[in-house]
């Protein structure tokens, strides 16, 4: 097996341009669009298999539903991009089947299909779940060490540059359809999502062709089954590194509040505060663009103070912005508390994502499976926060109980974070940062 040239620029650009590719879709169909767009587009409450439910606890449901599916496959497809050496391959496969299923959301046109966007959406998602562990997994044979933080935040930076530039175009097609031919801002929404998956599959192909090719190696019947034996071998090292299991803790449960925050806080805003789509497309603008400047500034004050403490000064902040969440009442409050969001958004993913580079135990053409592990905590957290964010939305009807709810999770993973020592490119972070 030939030996991938680490810290070659051309290389790094390419991985990190995916972020620019797919972060359209995490902006335009989870966060800024599609949430409020399905509320409004499909019957308040929908019948099914005999049970009544709204359609905000179905969105929540939804997005539990597709990284379900994606938890249970990728320790069998990693396996297998790891034995057959295919880790391109799945990345390639993933991103076709997204792009696709996110084009196919400009026939959801109303309530009749409502099914249709719910499908739509359930496997878009799965498809860019499903990229990200063979994209994560090409940060450890890319780059050193040293480069970890640097890289996992210039990925971020290019992928709300990219994503905020063509969510405001959609803006103005939604604004101002007769600029675009278009006969309505609901049509302009739906060229949106055709776009969304043009661009994730358009701008994907340079990473495709820059990034290391794949080295083809014999394979079994076996294979199918690799991933979960490796996910298996991977758990023993986690248990016995007391270090690894108990960032990967403090990892599921503020994990879970951010990724139920980011998924869920313009349902948020249209159903309780009475946002319009302009309106909630311009907070979500402002928390884009504030995220440039958080992933920057977190990614610095790690490299300063060590990864552990940034991140528990970000955990700090989202708790409060979860209990001001639960007492706002005015707009201008919740704009400020975008903001908020904004700056600890990007900083605690990507320091996340680096911090686990950090604690791997080998560095070995295996690193896939080890991000397997990584994202299949990541994705029961999001499972477990959207899931508990729409049974309390269900049983109350009242989504601010489940935004206080997601305080508890912050409050929780601030407790292991606080017990975790990471290790860096420089050394040890101990206890007292």
């Amino acid at each position: 097996m030939s030996l991938i040239q680490q810290n070659h620029k051309k290389t790094m650009h390419a991985w990190a341009m995916f972020d620019w590719a797919n972060s359209a879709y995490a902006l335009v169909i989870s966060t800024a669009i599609f949430p409020g767009y399905f509320e409004e587009y499909t019957p308040e409450v929908i019948q099914i298999g005999g049970m009544e439910i709204s359609n905000t606890a179905l969105y929540s449901y939804s997005v539990s539903f597709a990284f379900i599916l994606i938890a249970l496959l990728s320790p069998m497809l990693s396996g297998i991009a790891d034995a057959s050496g295919r880790r391109l391959f799945f990345l390639k496969f993933f991103t076709i089947l997204g792009s696709l299923a996110c084009s196919s959301l400009f026939f959801f046109d109303g309530p009749g299909n409502w099914w249709l966007g719910t499908g739509g959406f359930i496997i878009a998602t799965v498809g860019f779940a499903g990229s990200l562990v063979f994209y994560d997994s090409f940060l450890p044979l890319i780059a050193t060490e040293d480069k970890y933080n640097e890289l996992s935040a210039r990925g971020f930076t290019l992928g709300y540059l990219g994503s905020v530039i063509l969510l405001i175009f959609i803006l103005l097609m939604i604004m101002q359809p007769a600029w675009f031919l278009l006969p309505d801002g609901q049509m302009g929404a739906r060229v949106g999502f055709l776009l969304v998956g043009f661009w994730w599959f358009g701008f994907s192909q340079y990473t495709f062709v820059h990034l290391p090719a794949d080295q083809r190696l014999e394979t079994d019947r076996g294979l199918w089954f690799s991933g979960y034996k490796e996910l298996k071998q991977a758990w023993a090292k986690v248990e016995d590194n007391i270090e690894i299991r108990t960032f990967l803790l403090a990892f599921f449960f503020y994990s879970a509040g951010v990724q139920t925050v980011i998924y869920l806080a313009t349902l948020f805003a249209k159903t309780e505060l009475g946002f319009g789509t302009s309106e909630l497309i311009f907070v979500v603008l402002i928390l884009q663009l504030v995220a440039i400047v958080g992933a920057r500034l977190f990614s610095w004050l790690g490299n300063r103070r060590g990864n552990r403490f940034s991140i528990l000064v970000m955990i700090w902040i989202w708790i409060i912005i979860c209990a001001g969440a639960y007492f706002t009442y005015d707009k201008n409050t919740f704009y400020f508390l975008a903001a908020m969001v904004g700056m600890v958004m990007g900083g605690i993913q990507s320091l996340s994502r680096a911090s686990y580079s950090f604690l791997i135990p080998e560095k070995s053409h295996d690193t896939t499976s080890y991000f397997s592990f990584y994202d299949v905590v990541y994705k029961v957290a999001i499972v477990g926060g959207t899931f508990l964010f729409g049974l309390v939305d269900h049983l109350t009807n009242n989504m601010r109980y489940s935004v206080l709810v997601l305080a508890l999770l912050f409050v929780a993973g601030m407790v292991f974070m606080w017990k975790t020592k990471i290790l860096s490119s420089s050394g040890p972070v101990t206890q007292e940062g």
